[in-house]
């Protein structure tokens, strides 16, 4: 049987369009975009038409936009330009759910000399504002707070958030990565300064991301050694790759509305047939005030996700227990942790993540597969009264 791949959280197939796109810089335009010569030179035009569609996803200007090898460069970039750009902020404020992109960074740079203040969630997941506040001052250089949990798909009130950190005069970075193409988005009008994405979360190709910078911010570069992306950012072109992530954007601003009302679709019946077909399951963060379409993660009491992720794997359906990034871990997920779910349950969770391409019948199979997977673990298990 054809595959069911419900881990688009981690990443997604191309799409066919960003192939083709792709292609002819993979093959006869192989030129250098940085080079005198036209032959390389005539590809900026591809360069600056992908940093375009990116813009237009954020309904941001495209002099906003830097090209990067990632979520992962763009949220250190953030993160580590900000500290630098005024000696008497070295303040960073983030929060306990974070990437660990983010929190390791900011880690890091505590360890350096910053100060790090992390700032709680409630039960459902959700950043709690009245700390945010008290911990957010004039000495903080940047709030980092991540626009959707990729865990359990909960979407933070970045407006308020936005005005917490611009009263105080902190630039206010935000981790897209789950977001950007997923729900609509606008960096002007939420009041956004810094804001990372990925291609891979939103049908492009691995290895190619960007960071929005809001005009008049002069943010000090991270990698240096060229002229590229204005000084912002040094290293050669990676054009197909580029070329992809502009693509990507331009089909998920295309279909964003139809995306998003058939991704919350599919998600919801998953989430009520699995719960009254996998007795003792519940939904993480199902009351929070807001989550996206297409991620959600299921505590199966009693049962290790281990387990159920392995019987999954051997039918052709493939999850996983957490953020991608964190695999081999053998610690719980941090953000079931953080939003106080015991270490029992924390180990019996699975997320699962639709993309625009997830189909009814993949979902009619992924449950039915739940139903007799979580019926004979729970006759073995030793949790199970």
């Amino acid at each position: 049987m054809e595959p069911v791949y419900l881990d688009n959280a981690a990443t997604t197939r191309i799409a066919p369009e960003v192939l083709e796109a792709m292609l002819p810089f993979l093959e006869e335009n192989y030129g250098n975009p940085s080079s005198f010569h036209t032959f390389g030179s005539s590809h900026m035009e591809a360069v600056e038409t992908a940093r375009g569609q990116v813009a237009r996803l954020l309904g941001a200007r495209a002099d906003e936009i830097f090209f990067t090898s990632g979520g992962t460069e763009s949220d250190n970039q953030a993160l580590r330009s900000a500290v630098k750009m005024d000696p008497t902020r070295r303040g960073i404020v983030t929060s306990a759910v974070e990437h660990p992109a983010v929190l390791e960074t900011a880690r890091m740079l505590e360890k350096e000399g910053c100060t790090l203040g992390i700032v709680p969630v409630n039960g459902k997941g959700e950043v709690v504002l009245e700390e945010l506040e008290k911990m957010v001052d004039a000495q903080t250089a940047v709030v980092s707070i991540m626009a959707a949990n990729n865990e359990t798909g909960v979407i933070m009130p970045l407006k308020a958030i936005a005005e917490i950190s611009t009263d105080e005069g902190s630039l206010f970075h935000t981790d897209a990565v789950q977001m950007a193409g997923k729900c609509p988005l606008d960096v002007h009008t939420t009041g956004i300064d810094l804001l990372s994405l990925s291609a891979h979360k939103i049908h492009g190709p691995k290895g190619v991301g960007a960071i929005y910078v809001r005009k008049g911010i002069e943010l000090p570069p991270m990698i240096t050694g060229g002229h590229q992306e204005r000084g912002m950012r040094s290293g050669t072109y990676n054009v197909p790759g580029i070329v992809g992530l502009g693509k990507a954007a331009e089909l998920a601003l295309t279909h964003l509305a139809d995306t998003v009302a058939a991704e919350r679709s599919l998600r919801e019946s998953f989430e009520a047939r699995v719960k009254e077909r996998c007795p003792g399951a519940f939904i993480v963060a199902e009351e929070a005030s807001e989550r996206l379409p297409g991620t959600v993660t299921v505590i199966f009491r009693g049962i290790e996700s281990e387990a159920v992720l392995t019987l999954l794997d051997m039918q052709g359906i493939y999850a996983s227990s957490g953020s991608a990034c964190s695999t081999g871990s053998k610690d719980p997920s941090h953000v079931l942790y953080a939003m106080g779910i015991d270490h029992t349950l924390a180990n019996s969770a699975v997320r699962f993540s639709l993309s625009r391409y997830t189909t009814g019948e993949e979902i009619d199979r992924a449950v039915a597969a739940l139903e007799t997977i979580v019926e004979r673990l729970r006759r073995i298990s030793p949790y199970t009264e």
